[in-house]
């Protein structure tokens, strides 16, 4: 009972913080505040606690596993052995090399990436994207543009400011606030497929955890938008969703062949960032040990300090207040605050080498962990954010820039209240939920 009631402190204190660094604490419009929160709650509550929710749960996680197997099919054609995750055998009987992200991991994107290129094609997805944003507008009374933006967002990743594209160039700083955290505060199903890849071995449940995630996290990054960045003007798409864009396929091959290239585009985006960012952290922690190490010799007490650590050390308060034990707390917070300069694919790697390790054994604390980390809320998609919906809007590009921080701030608090409200309703009596092995 005690876990429950940090979960649910650390819920309102996130909130809080958000209210502290609000721009205009007197434009603050609690109607969105209480129906964000309701919201969230109540995807927990369904998710969580009601037998409709376990079935939709299982199902999801079996279903994004089976898709995560027909990606399988064309990787083993391509490379064979090398596709063989650790623990498995190939479809010739060839054992595992061992883990490779390359070979293992990314490729899935480009199959999830053609996957949502023909759902979006067949209207399915826009059909279930709309019905998400006049629910958003209608008990938030949100613009209709930032609604549609978010609810996409549960699905795709940057390329969701399409959507709305047409309206960009009007909006208010408030919505360009809130659609830059609900792209920083989610993640798409493209790469969902590489997290499932990274756990599902040591969290058999990971995939339906990170879409029940997904669901919880638009609503929170309405939320912590509007109390950082409350509306002061009068949007142009208020009280009404405007149509998505059509799709520029013309037939279903070419939509499979522009996802396609759209997900080659992706992975080789995320080998570039990989490639420079863990290089760069590795040359900030060089120059971190050199510094400890003369203040070590000065003080005569040798001193290990890196960026991950130093990271760890702010959100160590924070993870705490969202309901991890104190003895995961450490562990957890370094991995949450990597995330901020490595980004959460390397951050869901270490979290399953840790649940691996035994490092941190304590399941509620692994789960408010994934739904932590489940968020684009670090510097890297900061600036692919701003630099993407920039270039489909130039004259916004300074405003953008200017509330950027911001919304990096509020995906980070509304990452940590969907973990927070995960911890809150998660029973470890709930085997369908969570099982490891």
């Amino acid at each position: 009972m005690s876990e429950k009631i940090v979960a649910l402190s650390g819920m309102f204190l996130f909130m809080l913080v958000a209210w502290v660094f609000s721009s205009d604490h007197r434009r603050i419009n609690w109607q969105v505040i209480f129906w964000s929160l309701a919201l969230q709650l109540s995807f927990a509550a369904i998710i969580f606690r009601f037998s409709a929710g376990y079935v939709f749960f299982d199902w999801a996680n079996s279903a994004v596993i089976k898709f995560l197997s027909f990606a399988k099919e064309g990787m083993y054609f391509l490379f064979g052995a090398l596709a063989v995750s650790p623990g498995t055998v190939g479809p010739a009987g060839e054992g595992s090399l061992g883990f490779i992200l390359a070979f293992q991991a990314l490729p899935a994107i480009v199959f999830f990436s053609a996957l949502m290129a023909l759902l979006y094609y067949l209207k399915i997805m826009p059909f279930i994207v709309r019905l998400f944003a006049l629910v958003f507008r209608k008990l938030m009374r949100i613009s209709g543009a930032e609604s549609l933006c978010a609810a996409s967002n549960i699905f795709v990743g940057v390329e969701s400011a399409l959507t709305i594209r047409p309206f960009l160039a009007r909006m208010t700083s408030s919505e360009l606030c809130t659609i830059l955290t609900a792209g920083m505060g989610t993640i798409a199903s493209t790469v969902l497929a590489v997290y499932v890849s990274f756990l599902h071995d040591q969290f058999p449940t990971i995939a339906g955890h990170l879409i029940s995630a997904s669901l919880l996290s638009a609503p929170a990054c309405i939320m912590m938008s509007k109390l950082i960045c409350p509306e002061k003007e009068t949007p142009e798409t208020l009280g009404r969703v405007p149509h998505l864009e059509k799709h520029s396929a013309r037939s279903w091959i070419e939509a499979i062949i522009n996802g396609a290239n759209d997900g080659v585009k992706l992975c080789v985006g995320v080998v570039a960032l990989l490639l420079a960012f863990l290089g760069l952290l590795a040359m900030a922690n060089w120059i971190l040990a050199k510094c400890a190490y003369g203040v070590g010799f000065i003080l005569n007490t040798p001193l290990d300090l890196s960026l991950e650590k130093l990271l760890g050390w702010v959100f160590y308060p924070l993870v705490r207040i969202a309901g991890v034990s104190a003895s995961s707390a450490g562990p957890i917070a370094q991995i949450l605050g990597e995330r901020a300069v490595v980004t959460e694919l390397v951050s869901y790697q270490h979290l399953s080498e840790l649940i691996r390790t035994g490092a941190v054994t304590d399941v509620r604390s692994i789960v408010i962990a994934t739904y932590s980390l489940c968020g684009f809320a670090h510097f890297a998609s900061l600036a692919i954010f701003v630099g993407g919906i920039s270039a489909l809007a130039p004259e916004r590009a300074a405003e953008l820039a200017r509330v950027g921080f911001r919304a990096l701030l509020a995906a980070t608090l509304a990452c940590l209240l969907t973990g927070a409200i995960a911890g809150l309703f998660f029973s470890g009596q709930q085997s369908i939920l969570m099982s490891f092995n």
